[in-house]
């Protein structure tokens, strides 16, 4: 890799925003999220290095990762998370037309504390040359079944099986011509 980190993070948040809009990636990095424990941050982070960088993360990697972003994530995502979540079913006023416009709040705070963990996540990335001329689907598959597998472990739960179909939504979406 031979850009800066600033310019790692810009790139990596773009890619992030990008291919969590594309039809059905929000759905699946959600069920991966809620089934597995997954962190989509680091998920996307790992399909971003994967796709534009030509890296795929080691397990030990995606553990170093883990390490330097769990704090921000448990103390101030999550929690954000959880409040956000909170106003859709209550507790009153909660929900209301007049919480809406909270939670929409908490929301864009919730989404800034992702893009500051991103920020963590460049921070820790390995800079290394490009492994490959071209990473492929199945490459990218298995690099990201590393990283739900990874976070489903600390989790002591086994993966689900429809959570390969979510996988398959996100190689397919970061690497378009993967069907």
């Amino acid at each position: 890799m031979k850009a800066t980190r600033p310019k790692l993070e810009a790139e990596c948040w773009a890619f992030a925003l990008a291919i969590y809009a594309r039809p059905g990636v929000a759905e699946a990095c959600l069920a991966l999220q809620n089934e597995a424990g997954v962190d989509v941050m680091m998920l996307l982070m790992a399909t971003f290095v994967a796709v534009k960088h030509r890296i795929l993360l080691t397990p030990h990697e995606v553990q170093a990762l883990d390490e330097a972003c769990r704090p921000w994530r448990e103390q101030i995502v999550w929690p954000l998370r959880a409040i956000r979540s909170g106003l859709k079913i209550g507790p009153q006023p909660a929900p209301s037309e007049a919480t809406e416009q909270f939670r929409s709040q908490v929301k864009a705070l919730e989404l800034q504390a992702e893009k500051l963990e991103n920020g963590l996540l460049v921070e820790c990335l390995p800079l290394r040359p490009p492994e490959k001329e071209i990473v492929k689907p199945e490459q990218l598959r298995a690099a990201l079944e590393d990283v739900v597998s990874f976070f489903a472990e600390r989790r002591d739960t086994a993966p689900k099986a429809s959570l390969p179909s979510s996988i398959d939504t996100i190689v397919e979406a970061a690497i378009p011509d993967a069907c």
